[in-house]
């Protein structure tokens, strides 16, 4: 099993890397590009179709085992995007986070420029910097994990997002980090079942969190989607979307596996709590 990684040393590589952007582009200019921005797509909305929703991940690379997709450039990941999207998703991530993920803002963007759904830049958001930069690349939503985040930061982190007319995508895996979510005001909870510092996923964070979660909050499945069984595991126990990532990404046949997770997240079959 590889060595965890602690997660004050995950926060303050984001920290040095983000200090040093701002080194070129300050505060108050990424603040003013932004708002100038045109407005977000509605990731709430697409997480409001009926069925289950199914948001895919571009990436390159994961850690501990490094690459899962050869993708040489941002115009190739745009050709991801496009595919997906041709798919059926409704909903498109991108991994941004350099260090650990070998992403960019620019795959992100060349991604969201490709496509007309929203599109969440997946990153580990700590700094408001980053929120304003995410939004000038494009960005749709954010993630922002409560682990890494004391409570006062977390609340002026979501309120700063959505005061840019962003989707903050609240990410937890303790029933704990749930109370601490919803004291901030989060209506999109997604549940991860991957940890932060290290490999190891728990494949019941789902069924342990989501049952004692509000009915107003939209719940998002993270992790362990691997086929269209899965998919409709998350929906039955209450998951209005499912992400999915490296097993896409590293499929034999990416298209097929995307295809068949929306066509079951649609199926008339599948368990719903939204009306279609």
């Amino acid at each position: 099993m590889p060595t965890p990684i602690a997660v004050d040393h995950l926060v303050a590589g984001v920290l040095e890397d983000v200090a040093a952007r701002e080194a070129r582009v300050s505060f108050q200019d990424i603040k003013a590009r932004s708002r100038d921005m045109e407005p977000p797509r509605d990731a709430r909305a697409a997480l409001l179709k009926p069925g289950c929703s199914v948001i895919t991940e571009l990436k390159r690379a994961v850690p501990y085992t490094g690459e899962i997709a050869h993708v040489g450039s941002a115009e190739q990941m745009a050709e991801w995007a496009r595919t997906f999207e041709n798919c059926g998703v409704h909903l498109m991530a991108c991994q941004t986070d350099t260090r650990r993920f070998n992403g960019s803002l620019e795959d992100m963007a060349a991604a969201r420029a490709a496509i007309d759904i929203p599109m969440m830049a997946r990153d580990l958001i700590v700094d408001p910097y980053q929120i304003h930069e995410a939004r000038c690349f494009g960005a749709d939503a954010i993630p922002l994990q409560v682990e890494l985040l004391e409570q006062a930061r977390l609340e002026a982190l979501l309120d700063r997002a959505e005061s840019l007319g962003m989707t903050a995508i609240v990410e937890v895996r303790t029933c704990g980090e749930v109370n601490r979510a919803i004291k901030a005001g989060s209506s999109v909870i997604a549940i991860n079942a991957w940890s932060l510092a290290s490999d190891e996923i728990n494949r019941e964070a789902f069924n342990d969190i989501a049952p004692g979660l509000p009915e107003s909050l939209l719940r998002i499945a993270v992790g362990g989607v691997n086929n269209a069984r899965n998919l409709f595991h998350y929906a039955s126990r209450g998951a209005d979307a499912v992400l999915v990532g490296e097993s896409v990404m590293a499929a034999q046949d990416p298209t097929a596996l995307a295809r068949s997770l929306v066509a079951a997240g649609q199926h008339p079959a599948c368990p719903s709590r939204k009306s279609s």
